[in-house]
Formats: structure tokens, sequence, C-alpha cells
């Protein structure tokens, strides 16, 4: 694969679902029967702010940035349909294994693309997505070019007034991917609120951030709610608090990017 070795591993307990690790490490987890069953913290925060951005299935634009096995693509087309669906995924090879090992749904609205994420957004045109979800990586890392404010410009003319970013941050002590990266979307999105577990978001372990940014305050409270009840518990960061977690942290630019910090070593040598 262009991102990296790419396995498909069968999950032991759930008939039909399987887990796509990327040089190790997890990247996506598909249930062919069940799409809207997400296995993936993450993943379900992700789509509680999907689930949040419009009344209960009312059919929405979409532009996924990273496209992986499709979880939340299916997901989508599956809780509200009718959804127009960008998927870009640089990998072409990745592409290829999904669509063959893991096919998804014929759907004309659902079009899959091998693009890299900065080309897709600069042929978009303005105000066209009501969502617009970032979970990029090549490896375990998310790639300099998709971190910088001029990136996050281009996110923010794509969308909708009303629309939201969405963007799976992974990170851990100190924190600094994760801290720079809110101080860049908020300097073009500036409502914003960060959902995670609340060790990751003390710094105290490695692990996956979900930001919710727009021009619109985020629904915090439903959203607390959601991350609350999952099956791992989270918390969401916002207002005062989300202005404490940022810290000093610059805003990032292109001249001066880099990829997201690696994960620790060894942290997905034990498959689950």
């Amino acid at each position: 694969m262009d991102t990296g070795l790419a396995e498909l591993v069968p999950a032991p307990d759930r008939a039909g679902s399987w887990t796509l690790l990327l040089d190790g490490a997890p990247q996506s987890h598909v249930d062919l029967t069940d799409p809207t069953h997400l296995e993936f913290e993450y993943v379900r925060r992700l789509a509680a702010a999907v689930d949040l951005s419009a009344p209960a299935g009312e059919p929405l634009r979409v532009l996924h940035l990273g496209g992986g096995a499709l979880t939340l693509p299916r997901y989508v087309s599956a809780t509200r349909p009718g959804s127009t669906q960008r998927v870009s995924e640089v990998d072409g090879a990745l592409v290829e294994l999904v669509r063959r090992a893991l096919p998804w749904p014929s759907d004309a609205r659902l079009r899959v693309r091998v693009e890299d994420a900065r080309a897709v957004l600069a042929s978009s045109r303005e105000a066209s997505y009501d969502v617009v979800v970032a979970d990029v990586f090549a490896g375990a890392r998310t790639p300099a070019h998709l971190t910088s404010v001029e990136y996050t410009a281009e996110v923010a003319r794509v969308l909708r007034p009303a629309g939201w970013y969405l963007a799976n941050l992974a990170d851990g002590p100190p924190l600094r991917h994760a801290r720079g990266q809110v101080a860049t979307v908020r300097s073009v999105l500036p409502q914003a609120c960060l959902i995670g577990d609340a060790a990751v978001l003390r710094g105290r372990r490695y692990g996956n951030l979900v930001l919710v940014a727009g021009r619109s305050t985020p629904p915090v409270p439903e959203l607390t709610r959601r991350a609350a009840g999952d099956w791992f518990p989270g918390r969401v960061v916002a207002g005062d608090d989300l202005d404490r977690f940022v810290g000093g942290a610059q805003v990032v630019r292109d001249a001066d990017a880099t990829g997201s910090d690696p994960p620790p070593p060894g942290l997905f040598s034990v498959r689950r």
C-alpha cells in the first residue's frame, strides 16, 4: 500500500466484521452485516457529531478526507438515505483492497476517488458540504500538509455556513499536536469543542480526540450526553476549558507544518 502495510483481520467474536490495520495500527473496523455498528470509540464520537448536525434521517452532503474501509460513509448511507458523499483516499491500492474484500453497497451518491485531500478541497465548490470529516493517516501519522491554517481555510471555504468540520486527532503526552490543531482550526472556525477519553485529554496516554468546529456553537450538551453514555465514557471540552487546553499553542502554517507525533512503540503490538 502507498500509506503502509495493510492487513484485514476478521473479528473473532462478530461474524462479518473486519479490522483494517495499516502498519499494525488499527485504522478501520467494518461490520458488513450492520453498518451502524461502530467498534472504535472515536468513530462513535464522529458519528454522534454527524447525528447531531441535522434532524434525524435528513440527507447530508458529506466530504470524507481519508477513506480507510469506509466505516463512516457506510454509517451515513444507512442512517441518512439519500445523502451525497464524496470520499477522498490517496492510497489507490487500499481503495482496491477494500472494494474487493469489503465491498460497500452500490450507491450512485457515494463516490470514492483516489485523490489527495488538499487537491480535493481545492477542486470543491464553495459552501458545498454540510460536514467535512478528516481522518487521514499515513501509517499512524497525520500528514503535515493537512495540519495548517491554509488547509483549514480550504475546509472552511467548502463548508456551508452552518456546516461542521470533524477531525480525528491522534496524540499523546504532551499533546503538542492536538493543542496546535485546536488553535489552528479555531483561528478559522472559532466555535469548537473536543471529545475524548479523560486520560487522553489530560495528557496521560496516547489516544484519539475528536474535534468539532464550525461558525456556530456546537451542540455541547447533546455531545456530552452521548459521550458520557458511550461504552467507554468520554468528556467534552469547550469554552474556557478548551482555552486552557490550548494554552499557548501557536497556529500552524504550511511553512512550518509537521506531521502528527507517532504512537509510542508497541502500542498496537497486541491485537484485540
